[in-house]
């Protein structure tokens, strides 16, 4: 089987990042988004974009980086206001603490839960990649078994370069993060079977963060040989004000029909994670 499912992270960040995923949705070949719980687009998010899009699968992007928590008095976690304060590292240094294990566990919860009133989850991902961490991987993957989340995100990605990228300093430090990540995923894929879930083969979208296109998810897919789920992650955002960045380059990605034609002539379906299509996804619509 060949499957490939270009998720847009990031659902709820902003109201940019909700009209992009709707769009792509309804006028783009998009078919897969995260959602960010704790964010102050949650609500626009559930009512604007996931009610109207009954065939868009929609995960928990689970978040320790950006924004408030939904929970007081996490201090391995968060600030005297209740603000996420830890980055990627910290979260990594922290990550034997068993008191901030058990916070981890707590927040998380409460993210699943909160996005579970509307929404019947598809899959399970994080905000830069913070459950590829092994410990809290560990309690991502119990939790995606407790609420019954079929699907968790693992990031094996085959290293790959572009000449013609300008970016080259970039795709160096993202290059150091594919490294990471997959010996994070060496590790992470017994935690998958030992709770019974599933995962996509393989990742496109860490090398080349900050700088993906149509082009780089094409060389990413030209490196895999056998059959495989793979999916690509982007950041879509449209702006009122015309502004021209990497999230609009990346939403441009949805609209390209050469893009899905070739994706499609080599073999792939373009997908999402939701079991039977004929479901209806919406809780309390």
């Amino acid at each position: 089987m060949k499957k490939f499912i270009l998720n847009a992270d990031d659902l709820a960040k902003s109201e940019f990042h909700n009209n992009a995923i709707l769009e792509a949705y309804k006028n783009g070949f998009l078919k897969s988004t995260s959602i960010m719980s704790n964010m102050p687009f949650f609500l626009d998010a559930i009512h604007r974009v996931v009610q109207t899009s009954p065939k868009l699968g929609v995960g928990i992007h689970l978040n320790l980086i950006e924004g408030k928590a939904l929970n007081q008095n996490l201090k391995t976690l968060c600030d005297d206001n209740g603000n996420f304060n830890n980055g990627y590292l910290s979260l990594l240094l922290k990550s034997n603490n068993k008191t901030f294990l058990k916070e981890v566990e707590i927040e998380f919860s409460s993210q699943i839960e909160l996005a579970q009133k509307y929404i019947q989850l598809t899959h399970l991902d994080s905000h830069v990649h913070i459950h590829s961490i092994p410990n809290i991987f560990k309690i991502a993957a119990k939790l995606a078994r407790k609420y019954n989340i079929k699907q968790i995100r693992t990031q094996a990605e085959i290293p790959y370069f572009i000449p013609r990228e300008k970016k080259y300093k970039n795709y160096l430090v993202n290059l150091l993060k594919v490294i990471i990540l997959n010996y994070f995923t060496l590790k992470n894929k017994p935690v998958v079977k030992k709770y019974n879930l599933n995962t996509n083969d393989y990742l496109i979208g860490v090398g080349y963060t900050g700088m993906m296109s149509s082009s780089t998810i094409l060389e990413g897919l030209r490196k895999i040989k056998n059959d495989s789920i793979v999916e690509a992650l982007i950041h879509p955002a449209i702006y009122y004000d015309n502004t021209i960045d990497s999230h609009t380059k990346e939403f441009e990605i949805t609209k390209d029909q050469m893009l899905k034609d070739l994706i499609e002539n080599m073999g792939y379906s373009i997908d999402n994670y939701i079991e039977k299509q004929n479901d209806i996804s919406l809780l309390n619509v």
